[in-house]
C-alpha cells in the first residue's frame, strides 16, 4: 500500500466498497468492482481473480490484468490457498525457496495471494504482483478486508441465483400444467399463480401477487371457493361454472396454517364427452328397443304380407273384395317396409361392401324419415339420372350418411319457421362414379360455420339438440368408401339453402347379397315349377299355415315341423329338396339343428335355407354371413320365396 494512503482514506474506500457491493448480485459485477478497487488502491503490475466453478469444483480465472497470462496452478497461489493469506514484500525467489516453492521467471519484486472465503468455504482467490508500488502487510490487510466483503457479496449472489433459479423452475413447472394454479396465503392474498390461472381470469401474471383472491375470481365463485378454503371444506372439491365452461376447484393445504394451493381443472370437455357417451348409450338402448319391437312384429307381418300376396295372385277373388284386399296388401307392404328400415338402420355396421344401386338405399332412407318429414311439413323429392352406375358400398353405413344430412336439412328449415319446406335429392353420373346432391330451402350456412361443419363435436345447435358428431361421422364413412362430401353453404342473399354433395366411386367388383328377400325387387313372373318336397320349420302356427298354403298352391309337397327337434328327426328320416327353417325357436333352434345335421348328414344340411327376422344381433348376422348362403328375411314377399325355389330347381337340373 502506498504511504500516501491514510487510515481514514482506507476506511472511506472500504465503506464505499461495501455500499457498492450491496447492490451487486452478479458474480461478474462483484469481481469487476473488486478488481477496480484493488487496482486503484494498490496499483499492482499484475492482478488475477479466480472463482470456484460449481460444476467442476475447480478454480477458473474470471479476471486478469497484467503482462503475463494467469493460471490457477501457479506455485505461490497454491501455497496461499493451502496456508491462507500470504505476502512477499521483497526477495520473492529467496522466500519462496525457503518454503520449497519454485517461482516462475521473471520473478516479481513483490507478491500477494489471498483466498476468497464465504461461510468457511474457499470460493476463490486473488493473486497480485507488485510493480513500482511494493505489496506489503498493509496491502495484505486491505486486500483481506476487500475480499471479506467480496466473499459475502458472492455468497449472497449465489443465494439470489438459487432463489431466482428456483423461482424460474417453479414457474416453468407450473406453467406447463394444463390446470390453473394459485397459491393463497393465510391472509387470503394470492402469492403466486401460473400462466393458466392468469389466462383464466384475463389478467397478467405480474398483476396477481398480493391481490385478494376474492377480487380476482367471478362473484359466483366466491361462496364455494370460500367454503373450500375453510378447514372443514378443504377435502371436498367444488364445481363452478363460468359461461359454458365447467371447472373443478380443489384446495391443497400448504405449509403455512391457513394457506392453500387452489387448483382449477377445466371439466368442460370431460363433461361434454360424458354427456355424449350418455346420449350414445341412450341411443343404443333405444336402437335395441326398436330392433326388438321390430323383430317381434316380423312374425305376424310375415303372415299378413304372405297371405295378402297369396290372395292378390288368386284368380277367384270376388270383385267386391278386390279393393279391400288391395288396401290390406298395400298397408302390409308399408308396415313391412317400415319394419325392414328400422331393422336395417339398427343393424350393426360391420360387414362386406356390395356392388349395388344407390336408388333403393335412397328410397329406403326416404321411407324411414317420411313420417318425420310430413309432420314437419317438409316435402322430399328424389330424382335419379338415367344410367347411374352401381357403387360398392355398405348400404347401412351410406344410409346413415343420408339420414344425418337430411335431418340437418330438416332442422335448418324448421329454424326459419317457414310454412312449407323442401328437400331435393338429385343423383348425377360422374366420370368416376356418381354424386348425390341434397339441397334444402333453409337459411343456408354462414361461411365461417361451413368451414367447420365436418369437425368432430362442432355444433351450432342448442345444448341437448345435437352432439356435433353426425357430419364428422358421415365424412369418415364416405372417406372410407373412397368418396368425399362437400358443402355449398348457400344463404347470404343467394336465395337458396345449403347443398351437401356426396360423391361415391364406381364399384370394382360385384358380390351376391346373402339377403334373398330383404330388399325391394321386381316381381318374378309366375312360371311352371318342378314339384319339390319342402320341409318348413317354424314355431309360429300362422307362418306354417301361410307357407303350407302358398307352397301347395304352387304344386309343391309340404311337410311341417314346429321346432328344431321335430325337424331334425324328419330331415334324417325322409328326403327333402329344400328345408326352410326359422332361426329362433324353443327347444332346438335353427342354428343348433344346422350344426347337428352338418355333423350327421352334411348333404342334408346343405339344403337348409333360413328364414328370420333377427338380423340385428351380431351373432345371428355373423352366422348367416359365415354360412355364405341366401336367407329369407321376414317379412318376405312371394317373389323372394320363388327365387329360393328357382335356385333349388336349377341346382337339381342335370347339366349337359
Amino acid at each position: 500500500m502506498t504511504g500516501a494512503s491514510s487510515v481514514p482514506d482506507v476506511l472511506t474506500r472500504l465503506i464505499a466498497l461495501s455500499q457498492e457491493l450491496a447492490g451487486a448480485f452478479r458474480p461478474v459485477s462483484i469481481v469487476e468492482i473488486v478488481a477496480r478497487v484493488l487496482t486503484e488502491q494498490l496499483a499492482p503490475e499484475r492482478l488475477s481473480v479466480m472463482l470456484l466453478d460449481v460444476d467442476t469444483n475447480r478454480l477458473v480465472v474470471t479476471y486478469h490484468n497484467g503482462p503475463r497470462p494467469a493460471t490457477t496452478d501457479e506455485p505461490l497461489l497454491q501455497l496461499a490457498l493451502r496456508r491462507g493469506p500470504l505476502v512477499f514484500p521483497d526477495k520473492v525467489s529467496a522466500r519462496a525457496a525457503e518454503l520449497d516453492v519454485k517461482v516462475d521467471k521473471p520473478t516479481p519484486s513483490s507478491w500477494l495471494g489471498v483466498p476468497i472465503v464465504a461461510v468457511s468455504r474457499t470460493i476463490g482467490a486473488v493473486a497480485m504482483e507488485g510493480g513500482t508500488n511494493r505489496l506489503d502487510e498493509a496491502a495484505l490487510m486491505f486486500t483481506r478486508a476487500v475480499l471479506a466483503q467480496a466473499g459475502i457479496a458472492l455468497e449472497n449472489a449465489r443465494l439470489v441465483e438459487l432463489l431466482s433459479s428456483g423461482k424460474r423452475e417453479w414457474e416453468q413447472t407450473v406453467d406447463a400444467f394444463n390446470q390453473a394454479i394459485c397459491y393463497v396465503d393465510p391472509y387470503g392474498a394470492v402469492r403466486r399463480a401460473n400462466r393458466m390461472f392468469a389466462e383464466l381470469i384475463k389478467l397478467p401474471v405480474t398483476a396477481l401477487p398480493g391481490r385478494p383472491w376474492l377480487t380476482l375470481l367471478p362473484p359466483s365463485w366466491g361462496d364455494p371457493v370460500a367454503r373450500l378454503l375453510s378447514p372443514e371444506g378443504a377435502a371436498t372439491p367444488v364445481e363452478v361454472r363460468w359461461g359454458e365452461r365447467t371447472l373443478l376447484v380443489t384446495a391443497i393445504p400448504a405449509g403455512e396454517p391457513g394457506a392453500a394451493v387452489l387448483l382449477f381443472e377445466d371439466q368442460t370437455e370431460k363433461r361434454r364427452l360424458q354427456e355424449q357417451l350418455l346420449q350414445s348409450e341412450k341411443m343404443s338402448a333405444i336402437g335395441q328397443l326398436i330392433a326388438g319391437v321390430a323383430h317381434d312384429l316380423n312374425n305376424p307381418l310375415a303372415s299378413v304380407v304372405g297371405f295378402s300376396d297369396l290372395l292378390g295372385e288368386a284368380a277367384d277373388v270376388p270383385p267386391r273384395l278386390a279393393e279391400p284386399l288391395a288396401v290390406i296388401r298395400q298397408e302390409a307392404e308399408r308396415a313391412s317396409a317400415i319394419v325392414r328400415n328400422l331393422l336395417s338402420f339398427a343393424r350393426r355396421q360391420e360387414g362386406e361392401r356390395q356392388l349395388q344401386s344407390i336408388r333403393p338405399i335412397l328410397e329406403s332412407t326416404h321411407q324411414l324419415l317420411k313420417n318425420q318429414l310430413l309432420a314437419a311439413r317438409i316435402e322430399l323429392t328424389l330424382t335419379f339420372e338415367p344410367g347411374l352406375p352401381e357403387v360398392e358400398v355398405h348400404a347401412n353405413q351410406i344410409k346413415q350418411v343420408f339420414v344425418n344430412i337430411i335431418n340437418n336439412a330438416a332442422q335448418a328449415i324448421a329454424s326459419t319457421r317457414a310454412r312449407e319446406g323442401r328437400i331435393e335429392i338429385a343423383t348425377k353420373c360422374e366420370p368416376d362414379g356418381l354424386s348425390v346432391n341434397i339441397s334444402d330451402n333453409g337459411p343456408g350456412i354462414p361461411e365461417a360455420v361451413a368451414q367447420r361443419v365436418f369437425e368432430p363435436f362442432f355444433s351450432t345447435k342448442s345444448e341437448g339438440e345435437g352432439t356435433g358428431l353426425g357430419l364428422s361421422i358421415s365424412l369418415g364413412i364416405v372417406k372410407e368408401h373412397g368418396g368425399n362430401i362437400s358443402v355449398d353453404p348457400g344463404g347470404a342473399g343467394s336465395g337458396r339453402g345449403a347443398t351437401f354433395s356426396v360423391e361415391l366411386p364406381t364399384g370394382v367388383r360385384a358380390e351376391l347379397s346373402p339377403l334373398a328377400g330383404g330388399a325391394e325387387s321386381e316381381p318374378t313372373p309366375a312360371e311352371r315349377q318342378e314339384r319339390l318336397r319342402v320341409l318348413v320349420v317354424d314355431d309360429e302356427p300362422h307362418i306354417l299355415h301361410y307357407m303350407q298354403a302358398t307352397l301347395e298352391s304352387w304344386g309343391h309337397e309340404v311337410v311341417l315341423a314346429h321346432d328344431g327337434s321335430q325337424a331334425l328327426k324328419r330331415a334324417l328320416m325322409q328326403p327333402f329338396d329344400l328345408i326352410i327353417c326359422d332361426l329362433r325357436m324353443p327347444r332346438l333352434g335353427g342354428r343348433e339343428m344346422f350344426h347337428t345335421l352338418a355333423r350327421m348328414h352334411p348333404t342334408v344340411a346343405d339344403r337348409i335355407i333360413f328364414a328370420t327376422g333377427d338380423t340385428v344381433r351380431g351373432d345371428t348376422l355373423q352366422f348367416l354371413e359365415e354360412l355364405g348362403r341366401p336367407f329369407l328375411q321376414k317379412p318376405f314377399k312371394l317373389d323372394a320365396l320363388r327365387r329360393v325355389l328357382a335356385g333349388v330347381e336349377k341346382a337339381a337340373r342335370p347339366t349337359g
